[in-house]
């Protein structure tokens, strides 16, 4: 799987490259400069299959414009699982790259549609219960090299704000963007 995520991001990445470069896509809406907020529902690949369901998940990035159609955004993501026993607080850090396709699609004014890949790392932090006289060996966190695919899209109410939907392979969010 991370194999497969690694490919694509380095794919989108080049198909970004290669579509900003062709001069017949003429547009003046311009990407990027976003602080987008999301809540969703999901987990780190492999974490929480783990544990049979999925979790509440905050997500926060900030998009910065690299070329025409293309963004890249820091992002931090924040997770919890508690069980009877322990609690596993998982918060994945890295990059999101994103390439527009509103031109490619047609799109109006207050649409954007995307698609992009994330890669980082996941931080694990577990906490025994004091109580708990088991084995805390028992369960091995997973590899920390986070990786995600998305597919989503934006509705621009004002030129400042939007709304948006995220679906991922591992996070799905919705959520505002403030422009």
């Amino acid at each position: 799987m991370k194999k497969v995520t690694f490919i694509a991001a380095l794919f989108l990445l080049s198909l970004g490259a290669n579509l900003s470069a062709q001069r017949h896509f003429q547009s003046d809406e311009r990407y990027g400069g976003a602080l987008n907020l999301g809540l969703g529902i999901g987990g780190y690949s492999g974490y929480y299959g783990y544990i049979g369901h999925t979790l509440p998940v905050l997500n926060v990035n900030y998009e910065f414009g690299v070329v025409r159609n293309f963004t890249l955004a820091p992002f931090i993501t924040l997770y919890s699982y508690t069980d009877g026993n322990y609690r596993e607080t998982v918060t994945p850090i890295g990059v999101k790259g994103t390439l527009y396709l509103d031109q490619l699609l047609h799109a109006g004014p207050h649409w954007d549609f995307y698609v992009a890949g994330s890669l980082g790392v996941a931080l694990v932090s577990t906490t025994w219960d004091a109580n708990y006289n088991g084995d805390r060996t028992y369960y091995h966190s997973v590899d920390p090299l986070y990786g995600d695919f998305h597919l989503g899209t934006e509705y621009h109410f004002t030129n400042h704000i939007g709304a948006f939907l995220d679906l991922s392979t591992g996070v799905s969010t919705v959520g505002i963007a403030i422009h």
